[in-house]
């Protein structure tokens, strides 16, 4: 009985709420000192976690003036999941305290949670009020969406855990949500959990679709991290010069490396959810099917062309056919970069220089510069010429300091080149050596690529020389050792 009234009195509100209009007068509604009044009321309250004398205020607020502030949504929400958690059992836990997990101890988020001890009844009331709350502020403060329907679909999946219900379509409703109002809203885990779902629903009936939503998403992250590295990058370059950072500028710095490396994993989770879908002998037919009508679509073709490129399907004959349709859809510097490849491959070489020139004197961004000097150095890899690659790899380092990938294609290089630019043992492991080196300057340089430079380390420092060899070929650890060949630099012996 309890919970059906409050249930009634809930929709009572909702409905109330929709019906109130602010044409006409101000956004505090009709008696704008008291809204104001209960306004600060209610947050203060808030900030000192007493929910109890928060809850009139914010409630008259939500009657009277629900356009007056977000507040009265962040902080409606705050109260509703406070007293989800209350009645969830939620586990008070110190900062760097860690809790075992059980059958009945469980982690959703960063919280944990007795089930052994959950109040259901209570739950599911206040569960009511939080989606009230997140209604109300999508239909109040239609803006930042993205993160909005983010954080509504984490809520409903902290219930499906805890209450042990099933809300996978309605979890997946609000990531769609989140995903076309704003992907860059939304949080690392739930961009990998959207990708997923439609990967599983549509890889076998529509990988277009697929690969659409991973270009989606591609590009969100990719915009994160670019406002992240430039961000870091300016910070980097106050501490290259021998300048102190402020504490302000500290915790930036802490934050962008943190976020850098979440949304490192994103692309590398994207990437290997998508391996089993992208491949040669579906992309080909795919984009035969679809290049007729898709033709002068610049949006389709700069996909499709950076995939097959990126998964180097670029042998089929439709390829260069697609890179010659971008170029006349949107002659641009990305277009130009891409065609300077083709020519390469057709031996037509000054050519492709010249075309690559126009890309870059074309192209004002450093970070943009960065890339297609990067693309041409992959190029280069392809046919084999490691000395090239390294320099146009190193170009894009010289535009922006922090390309991790950059410095994991010189690595990659390196290690390449094991065996040809080593005459014995020790000089052949030192190569390896070396690769692991400019992996570890990746990781430094950019967070976003840490978990690929570790792999890259791992692997490369298993080939290095063991302790035995080091003190067979009677060598000091820590001396140093002339890395010959083109690759002409120096690695310490391990």
């Amino acid at each position: 009985m309890k919970l059906a009234k409050t249930v009634l009195i809930v929709v009572i509100l909702f409905l109330s709420v929709g019906s109130f209009t602010v044409y006409g007068q101000d956004k505090y509604g009709s008696e704008p000192d008291k809204c104001k009044t209960n306004l600060s009321l209610f947050h203060e309250a808030v900030k000192m976690a007493n929910y109890d004398a928060a809850y009139e205020p914010w409630k008259w607020c939500v009657e009277n003036c629900p356009q007056a502030s977000k507040i009265i949504y962040s902080d409606g929400l705050k109260m509703a999941e406070a007293k989800y958690d209350a009645a969830a059992a939620a586990i008070p836990v110190k900062k760097g305290e860690k809790i075992e997990t059980n059958d009945y101890i469980v982690k959703v988020g960063k919280k944990y949670y007795d089930k052994s001890k959950l109040n259901k009844e209570e739950m599911s009331k206040y569960a009511i009020e939080v989606i009230l709350v997140y209604n109300l502020r999508v239909k109040n403060f239609p803006e930042n969406l993205g993160k909005v329907y983010s954080d509504w679909a984490n809520f409903l999946f902290k219930r499906a855990v805890l209450e042990d219900l099933i809300l996978k379509e309605e979890i997946f409703d609000k990531l769609s949500l989140s995903f076309k109002a704003d992907p860059t809203g939304m949080s690392v885990k739930n961009l990998g959990k959207y990708f997923q779902t439609v990967t599983d629903i549509e890889k076998d009936v529509n990988p277009q679709l697929v690969f659409d939503t991973y270009d989606d998403i591609n590009e969100a992250v990719g915009m994160k991290m670019d406002k992240y590295s430039r961000e870091l990058d300016v910070i980097n370059a106050k501490l290259d010069k021998g300048g102190e950072l402020t504490k302000k500028e500290k915790s930036q710095k802490r934050a962008r490396e943190v976020n850098l490396r979440a949304l490192g994993q994103v692309e590398g989770y994207l990437d290997n959810t998508l391996t089993e879908v992208a491949t040669c002998d579906r992309l080909i037919p795919l984009y035969k099917d679809n290049f007729e009508k898709n033709k002068n679509n610049a949006t389709w073709l700069k996909r499709a062309v950076s995939r097959l490129n990126q998964k180097e399907c670029t042998d089929n004959p439709i390829y260069p056919s697609m890179v010659e349709a971008y170029v006349n859809a949107a002659p641009s510097s990305d277009a130009f970069v891409f065609y300077a490849g083709i020519l390469m491959e057709q031996g037509e070489s000054n050519k492709a220089i010249e075309y690559f020139n126009k890309a870059i004197d074309l192209e004002p961004d450093n970070y943009k510069k960065a890339k297609y000097y990067y693309r041409v150095a992959l190029i280069f890899k392809k046919k084999g010429s490691r000395s090239k690659a390294r320099e146009y790899a190193r170009l894009a380092i010289k535009e922006r300091p922090s390309m991790g990938s950059a410095y994991l294609l010189i690595s990659n290089l390196y290690a390449s080149s094991a065996n040809t630019c080593g005459t014995d043992e020790i000089s052949k492991r030192m190569v390896y050596v070396a690769a692991a080196d400019k992996a570890k300057q990746a990781k430094a340089a950019d967070p976003g690529i840490t978990s690929t430079a570790n792999k890259y380390i791992k692997s490369y420092m298993a080939s290095a020389p063991s302790k035995k060899l080091v003190f067979t070929e009677g060598l000091t650890s820590g001396a140093t050792h002339k890395v010959g060949c083109w690759i002409n630099e120096s690695a310490r012996i391990p």
